[in-house]
């Protein structure tokens, strides 16, 4: 599962409640790569060019795809800004399920407690999601969460019932 869309938009935080309920209520582990702990360490090399952007997608993608291969579910959640990118994704990941956090610029930069969009607006950060580079909207997401409205046990609630209905978990 990739949980994709700009910084503060919810998508370690729906990751980390979504794990904990399947662990909890269906009694199965689900492994969490979250992009800050990715970044900071088996990318850390990496920066925020479109180019290192994808190398830091494709090397996720091959990790969940080994994940996948021995059994294991996996819930990524990355900003993942290119269509490109979410292609290779679904090319190294079967039964990728591509889920969209859409929340308004506006509530992510409030939401922000690291001052991330504040540096990037003021050119302290490159190539910054939404501010100095782009995101290009995921055409046809297999759910929608909307984490400006919904709490996060509705979202989680929403993934539950979506994994239910095309899992049978």
């Amino acid at each position: 599962m990739l949980l994709t869309w700009l910084s503060w938009s919810w998508k370690s935080t729906v990751s980390d409640f979504l794990c904990k309920k399947i662990i909890e209520e269906y009694g199965v582990y689900v492994d969490q790569l979250d992009w800050d702990k990715i970044r900071s360490t088996l990318n850390s090399d990496l920066k925020f060019s479109k180019n290192d952007r994808h190398k830091n997608i494709t090397r996720v993608s091959k990790i969940c795809d080994k994940l996948n291969k021995n059994g294991r579910s996996v819930i990524a959640s990355f900003i993942c800004p290119y269509a490109s990118m979410r292609k290779i994704m679904k090319n190294n990941i079967k039964n990728l399920i591509e889920v969209f956090l859409n929340c308004p610029l506006e509530v992510c930069e409030k939401r922000d407690v690291k001052w991330l969009y504040k540096k990037a607006r003021n050119w302290e950060i490159k190539n910054f999601t939404w501010i100095s580079d782009v995101f290009e909207i995921p055409e046809n997401p297999d759910i929608i969460l909307n984490t400006h409205k919904e709490t996060i046990t509705e979202s989680v609630n929403k993934l539950i019932n979506y994994l239910s209905k095309k899992y049978k978990i």
